[in-house]
């Protein structure tokens, strides 16, 4: 192995903070910086995250007018990156240049149209389109990560000149240890008595910090047309965790005569969240759209069956009706009521909770960011010959 160190350069607006991407940067770089051989440097505007093993530069941000944010913040970036003598640039965010781009959201003008459903782009989503071409087809990055088949086909949707080889899915890793300081009885108990349910009901959990373009309406109709055959000893109850326009759902339970059987939780931080995973005994999230969903690989990792759209890029993981299903008609309310029906079975329960949590024990993590790392060997390899 080459003795040198390298200098790695990981750019992003907000490292270690609430959301998947800014998580999956802080878990990958402190893995990675626990190799001798690299030498990890943060560029961020906001950081949560304190490692000793990972060195921090603030990257200024002009966040008025708001269509200079990402302009601005790939601006700074890129003045910085050119005082420092770094081998690789690895960016998680739109910038100008950088040697590998992880894709932790499709193309931006496919998100405006498909998943925002805007006619028309504003000042602020030209600016970003306009860094996200100049990152793509610039010429200076050699691959592009994509955390699952789902981004990656979005991806050369919007780019079909960029050459498929050079798109590498890797999926996120999973600490599944995470959960093994909690004892799951007293999880089940502390949270089922906090929000009202009880020992013997059914709970679906839901959990995102964006409930309104996450499905949670379709589970809604789906969890009111759920009728356990010959059961009326426990009731079915839905769990949500996150935030958004909850009185929008709340009066759709209401309508639909399931206003009790529907708990908000608001935004839970990060031990509850996880007593929650354990006291649940599903999951489910049936998005418009998820590039991955670090949720799903959670829930898995706590034993839940899961149930997704699949517009949701875990579906990567899920096997249909072995650890979990795919709802591809999110619109088909009886579809859903289905599934859920089907976990209510006992035996079946057991046996796709124990293949959920097999699935999520072999993402880890370390598989990761060796996978990430032999992408860094490949880019310092070929430039060293060129």
């Amino acid at each position: 192995m080459n003795s040198k160190i390298k200098r790695l350069a990981v750019v992003i607006p907000k490292y270690g903070l609430t959301g998947g991407a800014e998580n999956f940067c802080a878990r990958l770089s402190e893995h990675i910086a626990q190799n001798d051989d690299y030498e990890i440097h943060v560029l961020a505007n906001r950081r949560q995250s304190t490692s000793p093993n990972v060195c921090f530069h603030g990257v200024p941000i002009v966040r008025f007018p708001r269509y200079l944010i990402t302009i601005s913040f790939a601006f700074f970036a890129r003045r910085l990156l050119k005082n420092m003598n770094y081998d690789l640039i690895h960016t998680h965010d739109r910038i100008f240049e950088a040697d590998l781009y992880t894709m932790h959201g499709i193309p931006h003008r496919l998100w405006v149209k498909e998943v925002r459903k805007k006619r028309h782009m504003s000042l602020f989503d030209l600016g970003t389109q306009w860094v996200e071409k100049k990152l793509v087809t610039g010429g200076s990055c050699r691959f592009f990560h994509a955390v699952s088949n789902l981004t990656k086909e979005k991806f050369l949707q919007e780019y079909p000149t960029v050459d498929p080889n050079r798109v590498r899915v890797i999926h996120p890793g999973i600490d599944a240890q995470g959960f093994s300081g909690l004892d799951r009885i007293a999880c089940r108990r502390e949270i089922r008595e906090r929000f009202g349910m009880e020992p013997r009901d059914r709970v679906v959990m839901f959990a995102s910090m964006n409930i309104d373009i996450r499905g949670l309406d379709r589970l809604v109709e789906g969890l009111a047309r759920v009728r356990p055959a010959g059961r009326n000893d426990f009731e079915v109850k839905l769990l949500v965790a996150g935030k958004g326009n909850v009185n929008r759902y709340r009066s759709l339970a209401r309508k639909l005569g399931i206003e009790e059987n529907v708990v908000f939780a608001g935004v839970a931080d990060r031990e509850t969240l996880d007593k929650m995973y354990l006291a649940a005994d599903m999951f489910s999230i049936l998005s418009q759209f998820d590039t991955f969903s670090m949720a799903t690989l959670e829930a898995m990792a706590a034993s839940l069956p899961v149930m997704i759209s699949g517009n949701v890029g875990a579906k990567d993981l899920v096997k249909e009706g072995v650890n979990g299903f795919i709802v591809e008609d999110v619109d088909d309310a009886e579809q859903i009521a289905d599934k859920i029906e089907k976990m209510l079975d006992d035996p079946l329960h057991a046996r796709m909770a124990e293949a959920a949590s097999r699935t999520a024990r072999a993402r880890t993590w370390e598989d990761t960011a060796g996978k990430i790392e032999e992408m860094y060997e490949e880019i310092l390899k070929r430039r060293r010959c060129s």
